[in-house]
């Protein structure tokens, strides 16, 4: 089979999954995909992605690994104000700035509360403990730009190519989105990029590396995968595959079914 054809911008792009709730089990993760999702729609691919738990430290030491990058960092999680909150600390600590509300953030709060109140769901006096904690929840690191939320107005922050998203699907996604498209557009649907892979059967797969090996050798451009399956309820496979530029991947995928056909492997199952 042939995947939709992709293309890869020039920077790497990281995922940052924080939360003790993931790690524990209690949630499962459902942005990795969605962030792949994303990208794929615009011809970007993802790098790599991290959980870390939700103590600051852990936050921060992974932070200032990524801070040394030039790397477009996605993060998801922790930006609340309760205890268990502690992203913004940590990208506070991780680039040895201060925080303080943000001046647009206290407005959307502001915005938010008010419309709570037209809903007859509290108060629109900011003055009032409950709205001032909610107020916590724009005090960004010094430096950071909004990203605006779609669903509630709570706005998420930019800094340093890094966005800092809450944990929740429903604003999440739709701040991924808006940040690839206003900060990144210029990164959409650069080189040119596809994969293409077939299923053989009756192989093993230490038959067949040699043919992978060579692949690199001669395309250094294509990176050759082998993805085997022990059969569940069919039968055992490999999904034998190439990825890179175009011409050189089609090159490459006959060259590696010419290969596979010679070693005694067979495209369909008995």
């Amino acid at each position: 089979m042939t995947t939709d054809i992709q293309k890869k911008g020039t920077r790497n792009i990281r995922m940052l999954i924080i939360g003790d709730e993931i790690l524990s089990g209690r949630r499962q993760d459902k942005h990795f995909d969605k962030l792949i999702e994303l990208l794929s729609q615009r011809g970007m691919q993802l790098s790599g992605a991290e959980f870390v738990s939700d103590e600051r430290d852990a936050i921060a030491a992974a932070l200032v690994r990524s801070f040394s990058t030039d790397d477009i960092v996605f993060s998801c999680g922790g930006i609340g104000a309760t205890p268990d909150d502690q992203t913004r600390q940590a990208v506070a600590q991780a680039l040895g700035v201060d925080l303080a509300l943000h001046p647009e953030a206290e407005r959307l709060i502001a915005e938010r509360c008010a419309d709570n109140e037209r809903r007859g769901q509290g108060s629109a006096d900011m003055s009032l403990p409950e709205n001032q904690q909610r107020l916590q929840m724009g005090v960004f690191p010094l430096g950071a730009e909004i990203v605006p939320n779609s669903y509630n107005k709570i706005p998420g922050f930019f800094i340093r190519d890094h966005t800092f998203m809450p944990g929740f699907p429903v604003m999440a996604w739709p701040m991924m989105e808006w940040t690839l498209d206003t900060r990144y557009r210029h990164l959409q649907h650069q080189s040119m990029r596809v994969e293409h892979s077939f299923l053989v059967f009756k192989l093993p797969e230490s038959r067949i590396t040699p043919a992978l090996e060579e692949i690199e050798r001669r395309w250094p451009g294509v990176r050759a995968f082998s993805l085997p399956s022990m059969g569940g309820t069919g039968q055992p496979h490999i999904d034998l595959g190439v990825k890179g530029e175009p011409e050189a991947a089609a090159e490459a995928l006959a060259f590696l079914r010419a290969e596979v056909a010679k070693v005694g492997g067979e495209l369909s199952p008995v």
